[in-house]
């Protein structure tokens, strides 16, 4: 009689234990994966490239295979292959249990279902296929409620739910994580999480493992790891063994093994998060466990599968619980990175070498892209720990960890697609849509919000269309150079004069999207980053100045602020000086918000100044001062007599009178009056560096940056900031070796001209 064979589905790491222990055993193994490359597959005797969740196909390959290589039994672990392994079990009258209630394990709709039926405690819940299913399923359950799809794993499009204004971000999240199309909602179970391990042999369950899980990343769900044993008290871990060996019976997993996620809650008790027909992946069944108990639990998981009993003496135990050797405390500890392209990973071996270090899994490698994390698998490897406690454990994985050498750049992970969307749904609905396009024409709010004064906000469009109209004159014959887009200013030298634009106002305008220190730090630190400064403004709340100079005074001073034109002087006092404490490079005042509408319904009093007056506040500091907000040569040149050290051009967004005109159509004329006399910034409408090379010829000397940069510190943080100004910084650069540019100095007025309207045309053709 020929060797007996073990057929393994999935061939990927956490499957590989399973293949040698099967050689231990001296079971013949054939693996069944999608990859013929897979680690378990070349390992074993005999594999086929087919994909696990094709039933049909692993059926009748099983079947074909079995003629010639004698199945004794079929198996997985840590993988959603459970109806295949049934089907195949099925097909060749092997041990295992039946077809339907693999799918009851598997498909999350049909398992909370069939628990419910034989009232196991679940959530609420409800089956989603579409928006329109979400949205009137969200209205019954209350928020929070969590989305997932109704057939996955690793906790793949699995997001919390907050409020109404993330449904439709969040359905499309878990819709492309979804096999099938199906998800499934469901309340929030607050508190914390076990994983549970169980063999079904005989009639009879037996729990052999139960773990804390550590989870975060919210609104994602991302396992941080897990301890063995739980450090519950007796009385939760034995209501987790009734509800598991419960569940169990409930979704007939009669034969084999059975993992749960079950959540500790504090008012319903423990709930079911969920019931695989599987042992338990994240190297808990083949590594933790083992670790802890002395005991193979995969070993025993193989014998149920050919008939065997999984253990010589399991008749004469008492209880409920697989029997253990000794107990151990075994953790394992996800390695993460920062999203971004891994420069250097190395290290393994020396981690291996720490004491109470059993082993260290790398699954990535140099020159791989890292995202964001929101699932389990979004992590760079495992570290398998133990101890005589679970501070001497955790302590190995720290010491590990300082052995890991790491290196990622951290820009080349930036996918503006994935930037756009969070900030979408971060603004929610009624704030910004993050449009394609942010040029005021489809705008979800006004002011307060992201968007402009008045119905059809012409200011906040004209600073798009006024830089539109303007045509960029390149300059091919000249001597062979590179551009060279650096700056001195404001004390520093620069790498290129694009700068934050001041603003604040992340509850006010932002929806809460982001706290105020938070929206200040990353716009701050993104543009340092990237070689450049940034302003902060002080928004309308009178001390909210305190947590944005705070954001500012973490950057040694690399940065500027501006101020609101208030009436009362002593508080503009209290602002200068400490700005004069931190060492900002430069203050200042815009004022063109002395009628803003988020000052009135702060009740906070604005006023209009003098030139006698403006004076007066200069000499209040020594520190450069700048006015914001210049639209006309009149008060360009009243700056100039006030003695202030710059002016910024702007119509602050469109945010303040609704028939101004765009920033670019009035930036010459203003430069030809006071170039020379004070420093000349601008703002509005720049999306690109090509805008950039505009503002400049027309007069500029450094250029401000607003809404996108906004968009990009609620959607991406810093380096999504630090991004995309090195986007601009570089589109400059490309344009300025484009017109025979050396420097910031030759760019004049004669590099870019109007475009000519067949109006104009007409008209001059007239005359």
């Amino acid at each position: 009689m020929g060797k007996q064979n073990i057929l393994i589905i999935g061939g990927g790491l956490l499957q590989l234990p399973l293949v040698e222990i099967s050689h231990s055993m001296g079971l013949g193994t054939i693996v069944f994966d999608i990859s013929p490359d897979s680690i378990a597959a070349k390992k074993a005797n005999d594999s086929r490239t087919v994909s696990t969740l094709d039933i049909e196909g692993c059926t009748k390959e099983a079947h074909d295979l079995n003629k010639v290589l004698p199945i004794r039994g079929v198996v997985t672990a840590g993988t959603d292959a459970s109806r295949t392994v049934a089907a195949i079990a099925s097909s060749l009258n092997l041990h295992g249990i039946r077809y339907n209630d693999a799918e009851a394990a598997v498909n999350k709709v049909l398992m909370r279902r069939r628990l419910k039926a034989h009232s196991i405690p679940v959530p609420m819940f409800e089956a989603i296929w579409s928006l329109k299913d979400l949205r009137e399923a969200a209205d019954r359950l209350g928020f929070p409620l969590v989305l997932k799809p109704a057939e996955n794993m690793g906790s793949r499009g699995v997001v919390k739910i907050n409020r109404r204004e993330e449904l439709k971000a969040s359905f499309h999240h878990s819709k492309r994580y979804s096999s099938t199309g199906e998800m499934i909602l469901e309340e929030f179970m607050e508190g914390d999480e076990l994983s549970v391990d169980a063999l079904a042999w005989n009639g009879k369950f037996y729990i052999s493992g139960i773990a804390d899980r550590i989870i975060s990343g919210e609104p994602f769900f991302i396992e941080e790891g897990h301890n063995m044993p739980s450090q519950k008290s007796r009385e939760i871990l034995e209501e987790a063994k009734h509800v598991m060996k419960s569940s169990m019976k409930a979704l007939g997993i009669h034969t084999g093994a059975a993992k749960g996620d079950l959540k500790i809650t504090p008012e319903k008790g423990i709930l079911v998060g969920e019931i695989a027909a599987r042992l338990s992946g994240g190297f808990m069944s083949s590594h933790t466990y083992p670790i802890h108990s002395g005991i193979n639990l995969l070993k025993a998981a193989i014998k149920i599968a050919i008939g065997s009993k999984p253990f010589p003496n399991i008749e004469q135990w008492k209880g409920d619980e697989v029997e253990k050797i000794h107990n151990r405390v075994a953790i394992e500890r996800g390695i993460f990175s920062a999203p971004g392209k891994i420069l250097k990973l190395s290290g393994a071996e020396e981690m291996k070498s720490v004491s109470g270090i059993e082993n260290v899994y790398i699954t990535k490698k140099q020159g791989d892209l890292m995202k964001r994390p929101s699932s389990n698998i979004d992590k760079v490897g495992h570290i398998i720990a133990s101890g005589d406690s679970l501070q001497e454990a955790e302590e190995a994985v720290l010491k590990a960890k300082s052995l890991l050498k790491l290196e990622v750049d951290e820009r080349a992970a930036i996918d503006w697609k994935e930037v756009e969307e969070t900030a979408r749904e971060k603004f929610g609905n009624q704030t910004c849509w993050v449009c394609k396009i942010c040029d005021g024409v489809h705008c979800a709010s006004g002011v307060p919000g992201m968007g402009g004064v008045g119905n059809k906000m012409q200011s906040f469009q004209d600073n798009i269309l006024s830089l539109a109209e303007i045509q960029i004159i390149p300059r091919f014959i000249r001597s062979d150079f590179q551009a060279d887009p650096s700056i001195e200013i404001l004390g520093f030298r620069l790498d290129h004069p694009v700068m934050a634009a001041p603003m604040t106002g992340a509850v006010t305008n932002m929806n809460h999207s982001i706290s105020e220190y938070d929206f200040a730090n990353f716009l701050l630190q993104g543009v340092s980053q990237s070689g450049g400064i940034g302003w902060i403004g002080d928004g309308a709340s009178p001390d909210k100045y305190l947590t944005v100079m705070k954001a500012l005074e973490n950057t040694n001073g690399r940065g500027a602020a501006i101020f609101k034109p208030r009436s009362d002087w002593n508080e503009l006092k209290k602002r200068f000086r400490l700005a004069e404490e931190i060492r900002v490079a430069a203050i200042g005042i815009d004022i063109d918000a002395v009628s803003f509408r988020t000052m009135s319904m702060k009740k906070q009093k604005t006023q209009s100044y003098s030139i006698d007056d403006l004076k007066r506040i200069r000499d209040m500091t020594k520190l450069p001062f700048f006015l914001k907000g210049i639209l006309s040569t009149e008060d360009a040149l009243a700056a100039v007599e006030a003695g202030m050290d710059g002016i910024i051009i702007s119509n602050h967004g469109g945010r303040v009178l609704e028939s101004s005109p765009g920033t670019a159509r009035v930036i010459e004329e203003i430069a030809r009056a006071v170039k020379g006399k004070l420093s000349i910034l601008a703002d509005g409408g720049i999306r690109s560096g090509q805008d950039i090379f505009k503002m400049l010829s027309l007069g500029a000397e450094a250029v401000l940056v607003g809404r996108p940069i906004a968009i990009a510190a609620v959607g991406g943080g810093v380096k999504a900031v630090e991004n995309l100004f090195e986007k601009y910084a570089r589109e400059l650069r490309e344009t300025m070796n484009l017109c025979g540019t050396v420097c910031l100095e030759d760019i004049t007025f004669g590099y870019t001209r109007k475009k000519e309207t067949l109006v104009q045309r007409i008209s001059e053709q007239k005359i």
